[in-house]
């Protein structure tokens, strides 16, 4: 007999129940899931002013850049400016460091000269002192008719305004000329015919000689123009008062172009007095006058002035044994 097939336990109608029992539990879970729905339209309007703001930001930014360029470029050209003074100045520093080198190269000429020449005039003074004897010495040394054996000179110097308007220039050649004829002193002093000093902070005391004094001298009058009554008398009876030395040589030297005092004589008179004659004869210090003819630039009835200056100035330095001056010419 055929055998009858066994009943399967799962059939086709199963997996169909089985099936749609998932997803009947599939749709009951998609029915009850609650999702918060998504607003499109808001983060397109957010992510717009996003752009706008760093649009804005960008503008701001160039604008700063064009700014900082133009400044940079202000900038750039301070600094081409600068290298151009900076090109000139080392030009002019080269220039300045040549003559240095020059000046340099001079002044040791000069000494080797200057040490030549004091030996040779070393060999002159002996061959002098064996000629005339070891006694015999020079009472006075002479220049141009000056008497140039002083140790210590006063300069007074008459700082009117036709002295420091027109004759002014003539006056410093004049000077340094003079300071040439001395070589070498142990003090210079210099005040106006008034007796005020070119150097408050040597009042009363010498001025040590040296190059570099002499330079400063003759730079600190190109521009001194200090009140003046156009009388020497004031400065020559200060310098007497306050340098009179019985063991010092002094010369006063006078350099004025007037005199607008009321008496030649009473002016004598006063000097006679403070510069008396010491125990050899011989007057305190020497007085010496160049005289500028500034007088010359007005009509003749207007010189009297000058011609007064020269009149006392003359009799001054032939009572106190010193030598006038008068110039024939103002202008340098």
């Amino acid at each position: 007999m055929r055998q009858r097939r066994g009943t399967p336990e799962f059939s086709i109608s199963f997996l169909d129940v089985i099936c749609c029992g998932f997803g009947a539990v599939i749709l009951l879970l998609m029915i009850t899931k609650t999702v918060q729905p998504q607003i499109l339209e808001k983060s397109t309007i957010v992510a717009d002013g996003k752009v706008a703001e760093l649009t804005e930001q960008l503008f701001e930014i160039r604008g700063e850049t064009t700014i900082l360029n133009r400044e940079l470029d202000a900038k750039q050209e301070q600094i081409s400016q600068y290298k151009e003074r900076i090109a000139i100045l080392q030009g002019a520093l080269a220039k300045a460091q040549s003559r240095f080198d020059a000046l340099e190269t001079t002044r040791n000429t000069n000494s080797i000269v200057q040490q030549q020449l004091a030996i040779a005039r070393q060999q002159l003074s002996e061959e002098e002192k064996r000629l005339l004897g070891i006694n015999s010495e020079k009472k006075n040394q002479l220049i141009g008719g000056i008497p140039v054996d002083s140790e210590y000179i006063i300069f007074i110097i008459d700082t009117s305004g036709s002295m420091f308007s027109y004759a002014w220039e003539r006056m410093l050649k004049e000077m340094e000329a003079t300071l040439n004829i001395y070589p070498e002193v142990k003090g210079i002093q210099v005040l106006n015919d008034m007796g005020n000093y070119l150097f408050s902070r040597y009042r009363s005391q010498w001025i040590p000689d040296t190059p570099a004094r002499r330079s400063l001298i003759l730079r600190n009058l190109a521009n001194w123009n200090v009140f003046s009554n156009s009388s020497p008398v004031e400065g020559i009876t200060a310098a007497v008062r306050t340098f009179y030395d019985p063991n010092k040589k002094i010369s006063i030297y006078v350099f004025g172009d007037e005199f607008t005092g009321d008496s030649i004589r009473s002016v004598v008179q006063t000097v006679d007095q403070l510069n008396a004659d010491n125990f050899d004869g011989e007057r305190r210090v020497r007085i010496h006058a160049v005289g500028f003819p500034v007088q010359f630039i007005r009509p003749p009835q207007l010189q009297t002035t000058g011609v007064r200056f020269a009149t006392l100035m003359r009799e001054l330095t032939y009572r106190n044994g010193g030598t006038f001056v008068g110039l024939n010419d103002f202008r340098p």
